[in-house]
């Protein structure tokens, strides 16, 4: 079924794809490798929740990641070096902190300097589609990788993971017990996003090849992507 999706959206989207006649971007030595720390699995279903990266050992210039908070309690986005945490205020409210005192159980991060931009075509409006699209244009291209978005979304959901303290989760069911979801809608955002197709488990939930994170441009709400309908000027941006 896979293959036959993916051969209905080449034609749907390849006729009228404005990258597709861009040259796939050589390997250099500026390059930079993902790096993952912890697993996704072993904190949602073996309890190892504290954290496993001390940021003032990396690079902050240039730095790009996501994952959890320490604890299942929030949420971590790294863009360029400016790190953020959310956790859950309420029902309705969150709060978003600009910080690098971050302990994720897991992480997954790179350092990148230069991006090349991408239209995104106007087929490609969810995050299925986007991942499936992302699987396509970078086939050639090393796994993992990172990519970022700008621009308006229609509406998004996402959540902020907030377990109970002392909660030990042996399934991904407890570990997301407590979780608070959110909808924004008609929002200026910037989303970082993972995407591989081996990692499932390990910094992807088994069901997707990405792990995508949003904040909004007031940096007033922040969490994990469950969904998003992208704006008609939402922009790609990957490696050169």
């Amino acid at each position: 079924m896979r293959t036959i999706f993916l051969l209905l959206l080449a034609l749907a989207v390849g006729s009228c794809d404005p990258n597709k006649a861009l040259p796939t971007a050589a390997n250099s030595a500026s390059d930079r490798e993902v790096t993952i720390v912890g697993s996704m699995r072993a904190t949602l279903t073996e309890g190892k929740l504290a954290g496993v990266v001390a940021f003032d050992t990396l690079a902050t210039e240039g730095l790009y990641g996501l994952g959890p908070a320490e604890y299942l309690r929030g949420e971590v986005l790294v863009l360029d070096g400016v790190g953020y945490r959310s956790r859950v205020a309420g029902p309705d409210s969150m709060v978003v902190e600009e910080m690098l005192d971050l302990h994720p159980p897991f992480f997954v991060y790179t350092h990148q300097y230069e991006w090349y931009e991408y239209t995104v075509p106007a087929q490609v409006r969810t995050l299925p589609k986007l991942l499936d699209y992302l699987d396509r244009l970078t086939e050639d291209r090393l796994r993992p990788f990172v990519f970022r978005l700008a621009g308006p979304v229609v509406k998004a959901d996402i959540h902020v993971q907030n377990l109970a303290k002392g909660t030990v989760p042996r399934t991904p069911e407890e570990a997301h017990r407590g979780q608070q979801d959110y909808t924004l809608r008609d929002r200026n955002v910037d989303m970082l996003g993972f995407f591989s197709t081996t990692h499932q488990g390990v910094f992807t939930h088994h069901d997707s090849y990405g792990h995508v994170h949003l904040i909004t441009r007031e940096r007033d709400l922040m969490g994990h992507v469950d969904s998003v309908r992208f704006g008609e000027q939402i922009k790609l941006y990957l490696r050169e």
